[in-house]
C-alpha cells in the first residue's frame, strides 16, 4: 500500500519532467500544430478523469438514492470552481501565448508569471491525485488503490505535454535551455505537495471524500475551461486540438474503466 501512495504521488511530477526535457533537444519553439494538439490531449484526459476518477466515485460514496446521491458532486463540484476561479483573481499570471497578464497588477517577471499560471493548473490536479489516494488508503469500496493509480497515471500521460508547453515558450523568451527545464520541472512539485496535503487533510475528515472528489473535478474542470481549451482553440490548426481532445479523452477512459 506504501509502495502503490509513494508511486502515485510521484507519477504526476515525473510527467512533468520528462516534458519539460524536452526543452534540452528540441528547437527554441514547439510547433504551433504540435502544441494544439498536446493542449486538446491535456484536455481530454482531464474532464475524462474528472468524470470516471472523481465525480462518479463521489456520487458512489454518497451513501443515499435519488436527488441526495448527487448532492455532495454538485455541491464539492460547483465550490472547486468558484475555488479556482478565486485563486485566477488575486495571483497574478501570464498564460501561455499570452502577452497581457492576468490577476492584481504585479512587477513580477514573465517567467514568474508564466510559473504561477503554470502552479494554478497543477494544484488542483494534485489535489485529485490526493483524494483519490486518501480514498484507497482508508480501503474505499469506491475507489481501490489500482483506481488512485490509474489516475495518477492519467495525470502524468497528460502532464508531459504541459511540461513541453511550459518549458518552450520559456526557452523563447531567453532562457537557458537548463533555466527553462529547470522552471517546468519545478511548476510539477506543486503536485505532490498539494496531493500531500489532501491526504493529511482526508484522514481527519474522511466523510466529507465526497466532497472533496467533486471539489478536484471542478478545479479541474476550470482549468479545461478557462485554459486549455481556449488556448487550443484559438489561431490556426484548431481542429487539431478537437482531435486530440478525442484522443486524451479516449485514453483516459479505457485506462480508467480497464485498470481501476
Amino acid at each position: 500500500m506504501m509502495n502503490g501512495l509513494t508511486i502515485g504521488l510521484l507519477l504526476p511530477f515525473t510527467g512533468t519532467a520528462i516534458g519539460a526535457a524536452c526543452v534540452l533537444f528540441m528547437r527554441r519553439q514547439i510547433p504551433e500544430l504540435l502544441q494544439k494538439t498536446l493542449l486538446g490531449f491535456a484536455s481530454g484526459v482531464m474532464v475524462a478523469a474528472s468524470v470516471w476518477s472523481l465525480l462518479i466515485p463521489s456520487m458512489e460514496m454518497s451513501g443515499t438514492d435519488g436527488a441526495g446521491r448527487v448532492l455532495p458532486a454538485v455541491a464539492g463540484f460547483m465550490a472547486g470552481i468558484a475555488f479556482l476561479l478565486l485563486m485566477d483573481r488575486i495571483t497574478p499570471h501570464l498564460h501561455i501565448g499570452s502577452s497581457s497578464p492576468e490577476g492584481p497588477h504585479s512587477r513580477l517577471s514573465r517567467t514568474s508569471m508564466l510559473a504561477l499560471a503554470v502552479t494554478l493548473h497543477n494544484v488542483p490536479e494534485g489535489m485529485a491525485v490526493g483524494v483519490a489516494l486518501a480514498a484507497a488508503l482508508e480501503q474505499n469500496a469506491y475507489l481501490s488503490m489500482a483506481g488512485a493509480l490509474t489516475l495518477s497515471l492519467g495525470i502524468a500521460i497528460q502532464n508531459f505535454p504541459e511540461g513541453a508547453i511550459v518549458s518552450m515558450p520559456l526557452r523563447s523568451e531567453g532562457n537557458s535551455r537548463l533555466k527553462a527545464f529547470t522552471i517546468g520541472a519545478l511548476s510539477g512539485i506543486v503536485e505532490p505537495l498539494a496531493a500531500l496535503c489532501t491526504i493529511a487533510l482526508a484522514s481527519y475528515v474522511t466523510p466529507i471524500l465526497p466532497y472533496l472528489l467533486a471539489f478536484s473535478a471542478g478545479a479541474m474542470i476550470y482549468v479545461v475551461i478557462e485554459e486549455l481549451i481556449p488556448e487550443a482553440s484559438q489561431g490556426r490548426h484548431s481542429n487539431m486540438g478537437t482531435i486530440g481532445f478525442a484522443a486524451g479523452f479516449a485514453l483516459m477512459m479505457v485506462l480508467d474503466v480497464v485498470l481501476g
